[in-house]
Parts: C-alpha cells; structure tokens; sequence
C-alpha cells in the first residue's frame, strides 16, 4: 500500500494518530508533512512524540531548523517554515539525520524536497468539511510497510 487518506475529526484524533505512527516507527524512518499553517503538522509531531517515549514539551524548531529529543528512538524533528534558502538544509549536515539511527520528521518538508531522502513517509494536511484530511503517501517498501500497519491499527480502532 502506498496511499491512504484519512479524516481527523479533531486535535485529539491527530494526536493519537500520531501516537500510533511513534509506536511503529523504526530507526532511519523519514516522515515528511506537508500542509498549511494550522493544519495540524506539529499536533501530529506531538503525538509520534509521545508514541517514541518522548516527555516534556515538543514544540516547533522554527527558528533553530531542528530539534533533537531522545526516546525509544531519537527523533530528529526539523520545521522548515522560515527556510530562506535550501541551503540551509544542506549545511545542516541533514544525512547523518536522515540516515542515522532516528528517526526524521520535517514539518514543511515541501520547501526542501529535494534534499528529503527519496524513500520516506509523506503525510499532506489539508482542510475538508469532515475535519482535517490526512493524504499519506509511502515511498519505498519500508515505509509501505509502516503505512499498511499504521491503517490497520487505526481501522481496528473505528
């Protein structure tokens, strides 16, 4: 499976999504959100957050790019929101996240697609009358694999 769509009727629902995907990540995973402002990117990070073991606070790195937190996994939590030139990505160093022993999550992964690992999990945020759609899109087989385990965990939850 490559593709799924899915409705979050709230920001309780985006969270526990989120939670799940944290719970089935595994090490060199490359997540990827897309999405307007308020769309729901950084509740979703909250929640595979907290699914990695992940306490305290997780808030956006905006003016610092990335953010590194230690869990089960560490996660590499980029926002690429203020990113004024790709570079800028690419003078972080960004493959030793991508293809370390973390896990990699970019909010506004949009603005630096091509420095994104080609194989990766991306998750597109948008609004529709039934709350937030979530369009998943899972390149390569790892992460076709997390994605057809991330739909039957939250089908079995319905």
């Amino acid at each position: 499976m490559n593709n799924y769509k899915w409705y979050s009727p709230d920001e309780e629902a985006t969270l526990r999504l989120g939670w799940v995907i944290g719970e089935l990540v595994e090490s060199g995973d490359n997540i990827a959100l897309i999405g307007q402002l308020g769309g729901g990117k950084t509740v979703l990070a909250r929640g595979v957050a907290a699914g990695l073991g992940i306490e305290g606070r997780i808030v956006s790195p905006t003016f610092t790019l990335i953010r590194e937190y230690r869990g089960r996994l560490p996660l590499y939590h980029f926002d690429l929101y203020r990113l004024e030139d790709i570079r800028e990505v690419e003078d972080l160093g960004c493959e030793e996240y991508f293809y370390g022993q973390g896990v990699s999550l970019v909010e506004w992964a949009d603005r630096a697609i091509s420095c994104l690992p080609e194989e990766r999990l991306e998750i597109r945020f948008s609004y529709s009358d039934d709350g937030r759609c979530l369009e998943f899109r899972a390149i390569g087989r790892r992460h076709e694999r997390l994605l057809e385990e991330i739909v039957r965990i939250i089908d079995i939850a319905r």
